[in-house]
């Protein structure tokens, strides 16, 4: 076995001065990118560099994924070559570390896929992938003046400023509803598609709001929008938390269409000589 493998970035369509711009990229490893393309039809490319087997055959991978500092270099890396090439064509990402035996092995599978990757393509061409979270801050929202202790026993004090508290906490949960509504509105009208993703929690929740308090992240969805509908969708979304006390709407992007690559089901890493 040679002791390269080739890592796959994504499927794009092979336009006029993509070459060029590839060229310059560097990948994971600082490795020089290129293109394998679709015998059977050119417009179909598949960009990859080279990376040490060693670090990248199933079992290295696995303690690899264990290692935060590799894994986030990795990623980092992959990421920026998607970014780079959504700035000029349309872009099919692949699974992070997505590798195949060899570019023999990587043209085999464009072109085995070539029917399903050119209709992937054909629906995200024009759109971007907007990132739309809402996180509700109870603590955020003026409390209510506590029962003065002169006025009712302790006891009884105490729990009637709990029921206040726990009031609070109800009346945002149902003002989160509706800024959830308003941006499923926001949605249907202006995107494509979207896709509910898991709600953050712990540190990436803490990341989410640059290392101060978030709150609890309730909605973490990804759509995808036109490009001609981007600033409509975004208008509305940063609305939607117009008036709701103890809200916070977040709008992230534009990315390129990360959670809609893949079929319903299909994500995180790809094991050795695995078709994306």
């Amino acid at each position: 076995m040679s002791d390269l493998l080739t890592y796959a970035y994504a499927v794009v369509r092979d336009t006029e001065g993509l070459r060029e711009a590839i060229a310059p990229l560097r990948g994971v490893g600082d490795a020089p990118v290129g293109l394998v393309t679709d015998e059977g039809d050119d417009r179909l490319g598949l960009v990859v560099s080279r990376v040490p087997a060693q670090d990248f055959q199933e079992h290295a991978l696995k303690q690899h994924l264990e290692d935060l500092e590799w894994l986030e270099a990795v990623a980092r890396a992959h990421h920026g070559i998607i970014e780079a090439l959504a700035e000029r064509t349309t872009v099919l990402p692949l699974r992070l570390a997505t590798v195949y035996l060899d570019d023999r092995r990587a043209r085999e599978v464009l072109e085995a896929g070539r029917t399903v990757f050119a209709e992937r393509l054909a629906r995200l061409s024009e759109h971007v992938e907007w990132g739309v979270k809402i996180y509700v801050e109870p603590s955020a929202v003026p409390a209510a003046p506590a029962v003065p202790a002169g006025d009712l026993p302790p006891g009884r004090a105490y729990l009637r400023n709990r029921r206040q508290q726990q009031s609070v906490r109800d009346t945002v949960y149902q003002a989160a509803q509706k800024a959830a509504e308003r941006v499923e509105t926001a949605g249907r009208k202006h995107a494509s598609d979207r896709v509910r993703h898991r709600v953050q929690q712990g540190p990436l929740a803490d990341a989410a709001g640059g290392g101060g308090v978030a709150g609890e992240n309730v909605v973490n969805d990804a759509y995808l929008v036109p490009l001609k509908r981007c600033d409509d969708f975004l208008a509305d979304v940063t609305r939607a938390a117009d008036g709701l006390d103890g809200v916070r709407v977040e709008a992230t992007g534009p990315w390129a269409p990360y959670s809609f690559a893949m079929p319903p089901g299909e994500s995180g890493v790809a094991a050795e000589g695995a078709p994306p």
